[in-house]
């Protein structure tokens, strides 16, 4: 595959163009926000380079399409692709930046830092024990790279960490895996849920009144994709304590609206989508690595399973 005409289209464009130079490459490049993007553009390119755009474009015209995010829904969900056109995606520190997110917010949990917030507020002096990550029992949705890094960190620190994933085949650091058809069966069990899958006609709305009805006093962790939970049954479970508190990175509709019931809901806390943000420097060096790889006819570790959809 020769690729000599890259276009990029990205908020991050000054910094990518800076770093790029650095790298001698021989290629040509166009620099372009979404608000220029025209048709002459991708006739032009060979390769385009972005992320989370507004609107569908005829990728048919080029030969590559890199995404410089770990997620590639926006590409496919619900999308029609043609399989002619490499799909590639951003890897990175992903899976570093995920885990501590997750355990940052876990530790504060057990360690009862809001508890303990609210007494110093209240000038009151009433101690509780802490609980230990060993006592602790979490369920990680999504046994890829991510989901792997999670376990291996959490099972270390002494958590009991299980699995839940389209397959249900067993991976290391996972006391069990079970598939989508069963994935109920160790649900009661746990004080802590994390969401690390991609968006699939099978993740859509995954977390629902039916999934939450088996939880209890759950804290729920969300760094996969917002579409894969319904607000609205969330929102019920977090009433009924079904969960006792949601950590919520990401959305149905970034960036979530000012009237939004999430914004001031007492349990749950909110991020914007920074738990695993792409910096132009790992952004840059994994193109670069991808584009060696095209030259060079390697294969592609991170190439995207059009049947997979990740």
């Amino acid at each position: 595959m020769d690729i000599n005409h890259i276009l990029f289209v990205s908020e991050m464009n000054p910094q990518i163009k800076d770093i790029l130079n650095s790298y001698h490459l021989t290629q040509s490049y166009r620099f372009v926000t979404e608000a220029e993007l025209s048709e002459t553009d991708l006739d032009w390119a060979d390769a385009f380079v972005s992320f989370q755009l507004s609107e569908d474009y005829d990728f048919s015209k080029v030969k590559w399409v890199h995404s410089l995010g770990a997620g590639v829904d926006h590409f496919l969900y619900k999308k029609s692709w043609d399989e002619q056109v490499l799909l590639t995606r951003m890897t990175g520190s992903f899976g570093q930046r995920i885990t501590e997110y997750c355990l940052s917010y876990i530790l504060a949990d057990l360690q009862c830092h809001t508890p303990f917030s609210e007494l110093q507020a209240q000038t009151t002096w009433q101690p509780k024990a802490p609980r230990l990550l060993s006592e602790a029992k979490v369920l990680i949705y999504g046994t890829g790279k991510i989901g792997q890094h999670i376990a291996k960190v959490l099972s270390s620190l002494g958590m009991k960490v299980y699995g839940v994933s389209l397959s249900g085949n067993s991976k290391p650091n996972f006391e069990t895996v079970t598939s989508f058809s069963d994935h109920f069966s160790k649900i009661t069990e746990m004080d802590y849920l994390i969401n690390t899958l991609p968006l699939t006609e099978k993740t859509d709305q995954i977390f629902n009144r039916t999934l939450f009805q088996y939880t209890s006093q759950l804290l729920f962790i969300n760094v996969g994709r917002g579409e894969s939970v319904c607000e609205k049954d969330l929102l019920e479970a977090l009433t009924s304590e079904h969960v006792r508190g949601a950590i919520l990175d990401v959305f149905a509709h970034e960036p979530l609206g000012a009237d939004h019931p999430f914004w001031r809901h007492p349990k749950i806390r909110m991020t914007p989508h920074i738990a695993a943000i792409t910096t132009p420097e790992e952004a840059v060096a994994c193109f670069v690595e991808t584009l060696q790889h095209i030259e060079n006819k390697h294969p592609l570790p991170n190439k995207v399973d059009m049947v997979k959809g990740y």
